[in-house]
């Protein structure tokens, strides 16, 4: 092993653990916003990986999209959201959860499989090299044309998604006279004045 595939395995290692640590905190963590930045470090993390496969244009589009678009939109939708409503037990809650168990052992199982069932022998094709960007064009716009607008369709449903949470669902028409006034500055009292006359003194 010479040293480029020292510093290869190495990387591997470090950005491997990485986003398998920076997942675990995404599912873990009860604080929804630090979940939000670790999904855009495991996100990173991928990126990374692209770039030890030589795929710098999937790396950088993995940063732009997800990390700037996906992640960013997340954590928008995240902080505009302020609902304050108090804590109500939801019944048969445990149906919930062991259908989020049987679906997370489902998708495991078939990731398991996926992984098992590869045949993971280096290609003998030469790489693409500065012709993979016009290669990707080309599979886009034909073969994974269908996943490619599904996926543009997510983002705008994940985008309106964001927007009716953060709206503001109820504005009182009347204002509590004993709730404080803030971020409100004084204003001077301004007089009526009717349409067409002159208001300067001649």
């Amino acid at each position: 092993m010479n040293l480029a595939e020292g510093v290869q395995f190495v990387s591997l290692g470090i950005l491997g653990a990485l986003m398998l640590l920076a997942a675990l905190g995404v599912v873990l963590l009860n604080n929804i916003v630090y979940s939000a930045f670790l999904l855009g470090l495991v996100f990173i993390s991928i990126s990374g990986l692209y770039i030890l496969l030589n795929a710098g244009f999937v790396a950088a589009a993995q940063v732009l999209v997800y990390v700037g678009a996906v992640n960013i939109l997340i954590l928008f939708g995240i902080m505009l959201v302020n609902k304050r409503e108090d804590f109500q037990p939801v019944s048969n809650a445990w149906l919930g959860k062991a259908a989020t168990g049987a679906v997370c052992i489902g998708l495991f199982s078939l990731l398991s499989s996926m992984v098992l069932s590869t045949s993971w022998q280096l290609s003998s094709a030469a790489p693409a090299g500065e012709a993979s960007i016009e290669i990707i064009g080309q599979h886009f716009f034909s073969d994974f044309l269908l996943p490619f607008e599904l996926a543009s369709v997510l983002l705008l449903m994940a985008l309106v998604g964001a927007i009716i949470l953060a709206r503001r669902e109820y504005v009182p028409d009347y204002e509590p006279a004993d709730e404080p006034k803030v971020l409100t500055l004084p204003e001077r009292p301004r007089e009526l004045v009717a349409a067409g006359s002159d208001t300067q003194d001649s």
